[in-house]
Parts: structure tokens; sequence; C-alpha cells
């Protein structure tokens, strides 16, 4: 007894270090408790999507421990010509970037360039003394303001809690005065630079006061603005020099280069009946965009939606995340800024049943209660129909694409959690 447990303490020990250091990789469901055949109840789900015309094409990927256990693309890439959809297909992640950019702003942070919660302003200075919008004119989009009651914090835009509000995709308010201004959601900007748009953002009102409220907006973007600022770099260079290339994210880009553009998936939306039928290169978003925007030679690089990536590419990101930071002998956090991030930031402030962190959802156990993934949890997803989540109880990281704007059919991506959960075994 007595060399057994030196012996199981040393196992514990690698246990830990290994899993830290943990490459994704293939592996067999029932190596890691996971019921392959009751995995193949996606393919079934998937296939009765695409074969009622709900859906073109879905890839999915599923890690737990480490190994991957599901990993698939089923249906078309292009539908109308026949083109098959493959599991290396990149999609448009738009909102996945957010967390990319708040991982970006924690290593910063982590380097002793900034507090959370330093106003904004000692680094942008168009930000100084913010407006707060009293009264809005629905005619001309003319409005009047009052003085906010504090600075927005880097805490603030990373929760969403500035004030800041969306463009295109946010209240009519913000919709209006951001259009009248030329800012927009940060996709389809392409030949312009981050700094016109978020130097221009800083003078104008915000919806409400700072930490009053949690209102999705352009905070991710002023967080890129901010990373380019104090790093010195561009945002899509310190994203390849920091992030992507330490890792092996070799198919993660703002603008794909040449050679990788055939693999863009296409943007399919629905009719008036919700056929998806497949998008015109410009569609209207409160504005016009340009589907083809990551196959430009752009210079905008939105930190809130300008990526586009893989299912692998994303999950080596968030298998790091799941590892305490850590990914492969490479080290992009320390644990406890991963444990920031995936907390509740934002104390009462609601979010359906949900709550905040840093650039993430996180699963309550009010939020738990309405599905299997566990609390604790973190999630995002993008507005083309992509979604994933990370489950540290269970293990699991999971991602399931699609690439729809304005998809009738998001039901879905809440039963693939479902069938996720439902083929554990242990």
């Amino acid at each position: 007894m007595k060399k057994f447990f030196p012996a199981l303490i040393l196992a514990f020990i690698c246990y830990g270090i290994c899993s830290a250091q943990q490459k994704l990789s293939e592996t067999t469901p029932e190596n890691v408790a996971v019921s392959g055949e009751r995995l193949k109840r996606i393919d079934k789900v998937v296939q009765e999507y695409i074969d009622n015309g709900k859906m073109i094409g879905a890839s999915a990927l599923i890690a737990r421990n480490g190994k991957i256990v599901y990993y698939k693309a089923m249906g078309f890439d292009d539908k109308e010509k026949k083109k098959l959809l493959k599991k290396d297909a990149i999609y448009r992640i738009a909102s996945q970037t957010k967390a990319i950019t708040s991982v970006a702003v924690m290593m910063l942070y982590e380097e002793g360039k900034f507090l959370l919660d330093e106003p904004i302003s000692t680094y942008l200075r168009s930000f100084k003394n913010p407006q707060v919008l009293e009264s809005f004119n629905e005619k001309d989009s003319g409005y009047t303001t009052v003085p906010a009651k504090r600075e927005i914090t880097i805490r603030d835009l990373l929760t969403h809690t500035s004030g800041i509000g969306y463009a295109q995709i946010g209240s009519k308010e913000s919709n209006a005065i951001y259009y009248k201004n030329n800012i927009t959601a940060g996709i389809g900007s392409n030949r312009k630079l981050l700094a016109e748009d978020i130097q221009l953002l800083g003078s104008l009102p915000l919806m409400h006061n700072p930490g009053e409220k949690f209102t999705y907006g352009l905070n991710s973007d002023v967080l890129g603005y901010l990373v380019e600022m104090v790093s010195g770099m561009s945002l899509d260079s310190f994203f390849r020099a920091r992030i992507f290339e330490p890792l092996g994210m070799q198919d993660t880009y703002f603008y794909l280069p040449a050679g990788k553009q055939d693999r863009l998936v296409t943007m399919y939306i629905p009719d008036s009946a919700n056929k998806l039928t497949r998008a015109l290169t410009t569609f209207a978003i409160n504005g016009p965009m340009n589907t083809d925007y990551p196959k430009t030679n752009g210079t905008y690089y939105s930190g809130g939606a300008g990526l586009s990536s893989t299912l692998m590419d994303y999950a080596i990101f968030l298998q790091m995340l799941l590892n305490g930071g850590e990914y492969n002998g490479k080290r992009i956090l320390s644990r406890n800024s991963v444990r920031m991030m995936t907390m509740n930031q934002i104390g009462d402030l609601d979010l359906g049943g949900n709550k905040f962190g840093l650039g993430f959802e996180v699963i309550t156990e009010k939020g738990s209660a309405q599905s299997p993934v566990r609390e604790g949890s973190f999630d995002w997803g993008g507005a083309f129909s992509t979604s994933y989540w990370v489950d540290p109880k269970e293990k699991i990281v999971a991602l399931f694409y699609k690439q729809v704007w304005g998809d009738p059919y998001g039901d879905a991506g809440q039963k693939f959690r479902v069938l996720v959960y439902q083929a554990f075994n242990d």
C-alpha cells in the first residue's frame, strides 16, 4: 500500500499536467463514456431538417476530455451547385469574434497594461465625458443628451454594460444614429480602418448610463481598437501572432487568402415563406451587406464580428479555455483569468435567467434548469447561425454551425444540445 499511494498521487499530477497541455484528437466515443450509438441520433435529426428544406447543411463537433467523438458535415455547402459541405468549410463566425477579442484584452491585462475598472477614455480619448441619449426624433434622427453618471470602464465593455448600442441590428435609436454617422455592425466596412469608426463612436450618445443595463452592442469593436492602441499592432496582427499561430489555428482570418476562399460556405436567407434561398452577393441588414466580405482585401478588423473560421480552429480555441488557458504546451492566459471570464460579472442585471462574464454568457442554476447544459457552462454564437458552448463540469466542447441570416429554424441548435447530453454513458 505504501508503494501504491505515491504512484496514485503521481498519476493524478500527471493527469492534471497532461490535460492542461492536451491537443484535440479523435477517439471512439466509448473511450470517454459517450455512446456512439446514441450519437447517431444527431445524424437522424439533422438529416430530417435537410430533407424538409429547413436546413441546407450543418457541421458539428463534440469533444470530451480533449477527445473528439463527433465531427461531421452533412448536407450542402451550395445546394444549387450540388456542392457538398465539408468538415473543413470556413464559416463567417460573426459575433464569435468577440470571445477572441476578449481573450486578447485579458492577455494585455495580464501584462499589466491596464486594469479592468479603468476608464476606457484613459486610452481612447474620444470616450471622455460620455453623454447619454435623452430624447430621439425618428423623423430626422436628431437627439438630445445628458451627461453620463460616470465614465465607461474596460470591464463595462467586456460585459456589454457600457451603454453603447449596436449598428444595424440594435435598437431603432442606435440603428438610426449610427447609420447617420456611417458606422456599421463591423462587417462590410472593408476599406475603412477600425480607428475611424471607434473614434467617432466615442462622441455619440450612449443608450443608457454605464453599468445600468446589459445592452449588446459595439463594445468588442471598441476593445479591438484598445488592443491596437495598447499593443501597437493591428488587431489582425495581434490575433495572428499572439493567439492563432501559438494555438495552431490555421484557418481563422478577417480576410481569407486567395487559396482558401473556395472553402467559404455559401450564405442562405429565408424568403417570405421561410424557404431558404441562396443570398445575393449584396443583401440588406438595415443597410447593404456584401456576403463575400471575407473574400475582399479589407483593412477593417472588427473585434465584434469580423472573423471567419472552421469548426476545428474554434474548437482548439475553446479547448484552450477549458484547459485553463493552455493548449498543446502553449499558455495563452492564466487559469484565474479564465475563471474571471467565465463567472458572473453583471451582478443582478438580467440576461434571460443567465449571466454574462467577460465575453461569454454564463449558464446559471436557473438557466441549467431549462436545458441539459450544466451550471457554469459558457457560450455564445454568431448572427449567421453558428454557435458553441463549453461545459467545464462535463469537460465538453461543442459547436454547431450553419450559414443562414435570419434563420427561422434555430431550434435545431437547441435540439443539438439535448442530443449531445443524452449520449453520455457515465
